[in-house]
């Protein structure tokens, strides 16, 4: 099984790099990195870079995942052939442009994207944002399934994800002590869903919701409370229709309490989104209300 270390970056594509790029730093509040080769880079911590925003289809994204050896992404190309996903190594100018040593692309059942690996760049300076955001780092994707429990499967038992807890029949699903780091949600298309960034605290949360507000993005969920992982929540619409979220407080399985945890099953309501009472905005979010007519 493969053992995934930790979610590395995302990859958007887009028709207006500019208006991305604007967006990722004076709204999102990431810093720049670096502009090449028709590619735009932002950090929201201590590595190389979280998110890329590349000229291409807007319906074009990929998820890195980083493993911890040489002797990993060997074994996990063995092991994905071996379960019959197709997998190919990254050229020399791929792994330029991810600032990797190498990695392995893959596709998930669903179609997503998926890259693992290795000895991804960190930054030599300090992470100096273009806002203050309060944003600690960039932690987890939701991403589209068409069979969410086929994937499920795939991403437990070849990916080694473990499930936290279950929405409906959205996984949530983590590879190390946080809550998640991927989440599948059901819907008829490949993709990420949505793209979250952890925040100090709730009052950073606050401040960026009345922010929003003012410049007139989009709030399509929140201020609000995850009752799964516990999280305080604000998602948002960002270019292309990608959703981003903040999030602050999201609970922790340590290693003493894995042996102990059971997942959860909540039913497909809106108060399995959020405790505080706030109604999402987001298609694969919006759910039958408890005691409304179907």
């Amino acid at each position: 099984m493969i053992n995934l270390l930790d979610i590395r970056y995302v990859r958007l594509g887009t028709p207006d790099r500019a208006e991305a790029s604007r967006f990722a730093r004076e709204i999102l509040g990431l810093e720049t990195a670096r502009d090449e080769a028709g590619a735009s880079y932002f950090r929201s911590d201590d590595r190389d870079h979280t998110l890329v925003y590349f000229e291409g289809d807007p319906s074009d994204h990929t998820v890195g995942f980083e493993l911890r050896s040489a002797a990993e992404l060997t074994a996990a190309a063995d092991e994905l052939s071996n379960n019959g996903v197709p997998v190919r190594a990254g050229t020399r100018q791929e792994c330029e442009q991810r600032h990797v040593d190498a990695f392995l692309h893959l596709r998930d059942p669903t179609g997503n994207k998926i890259e693992l690996v290795l000895r991804p760049h960190h930054s030599g300076r300090r992470h100096f944002p273009a806002r203050d955001a309060g944003i600690t780092g960039f932690s987890h994707v939701g991403l589209c399934t068409t069979d969410a429990r086929r994937d499920e499967q795939f991403w437990t038992q070849v990916l080694g994800a473990r499930v936290s807890d279950r929405i409906g029949e959205a996984p949530l699903l983590r590879i190390d002590e946080v809550h998640h780091k991927v989440a599948l949600f059901p819907t008829t298309r490949s993709g990420v869903q949505h793209v979250n960034h952890q925040v100090e605290s709730i009052d950073d949360i606050m401040r960026s919701w009345y922010m929003l507000q003012q410049k007139g993005v989009p709030i399509v969920f929140g201020p609000g409370r995850h009752p799964t992982s516990g999280a305080m929540f604000l998602y948002f619409k960002g270019p292309d229709g990608m959703i981003y979220e903040y999030s602050s407080g999201v609970r922790m399985i340590s290693a003493a309490q894995e042996a102990s945890h059971r997942p959860r099953q909540f039913p497909s309501i809106n108060e399995s989104f959020c405790m505080w009472g706030s109604v999402p905005d987001i298609p694969e979010f919006r759910k039958k209300q408890a005691g409304a007519p179907a």
